[in-house]
């Protein structure tokens, strides 16, 4: 068992792991909505993931890391980093994406029934030289009763460079615990157009997680585009370390 006392061992271990089972990096494993929860103070979620989009015009595929960790009460520090490969596209990196988030409310002894987060996103176009920096600014909130859960919210995409705009993403989740270490969700989530040639989406997802054993967990969702066709899946392992 991993002691709390040994922070660069817990590290170390981490890193290791996460780049040696290389599992789109999706705001809350397994959906495209994020929710309001940071990770544990000391404590590590690291999701080797494989996901990508389904569309008549081309295929996206990426694996990757999405590594958290919890360096104090209500805070999370987020960094993602994939590999894509994308119809008429050489292989290579995705976008790097890191974020913090910090939980203000909580759903028990605050002013309000709801857990609220805000989850600042800076997204970095290694792989384009020619992209611009995006910056992603969402509040997430969450209400939990009994085996149920729903959460959702939604942000403001500031994504500037010829030929695109900045749009609103929202989203929510409803998840139920069927037994321990098993729920289910249904996901609703939308975007607005980020360039002047594309148009909004809406969609939906069915996710679940499965806790295996000890700190690992199976993540997955696959889900259908509603106003165009596109199909989205993703699945990941997850450590909790």
């Amino acid at each position: 068992m991993l002691s709390p006392s040994r922070p660069a061992a817990r590290l170390w271990i981490a890193l290791t792991v996460a780049v040696a089972l290389p599992l789109p990096a999706h705001a809350g494993p397994p959906y495209v909505t994020d929710d309001p929860e940071p990770t544990d103070t000391g404590h590590w979620e690291i999701y080797n993931y494989a996901g990508g989009t389904i569309e008549p015009d081309g295929r996206t595929l990426q694996f990757g890391v999405d590594a958290n960790y919890g360096p104090t009460k209500d805070i999370q520090l987020t960094a993602t980093v994939p590999l894509q490969i994308q119809t008429g596209q050489p292989f290579g990196s995705g976008d790097i994406e890191l974020a913090v988030k910090a939980k203000f409310l909580h759903q028990t002894g605050g002013p309000l029934p709801l857990d609220v987060s805000v989850f600042p996103r800076v997204i970095l176009p290694i792989a384009h030289g020619s992209a611009r920096t995006q910056v992603l600014l969402p509040v997430w909130a969450e209400r939990d009763w009994g085996a149920w859960s729903l959460f959702g919210g939604g942000g403001y995409t500031l994504n500037p460079g010829a030929g695109n705009r900045n749009y609103w993403q929202q989203g929510a989740v409803l998840t139920r615990l069927v037994h321990p270490g098993f729920s289910l969700g249904l996901e609703y989530y939308g975007q607005g157009a980020d360039s002047i040639t594309d148009r909004a989406l809406t969609g939906v997802n069915l996710g679940t997680q499965i806790h295996i054993k000890g700190p690992f967990s199976l993540l997955g969702a696959v889900g259908q585009g509603l106003n165009r066709k596109q199909t989205i899946f993703y699945t990941s392992l997850k450590l909790d370390l």
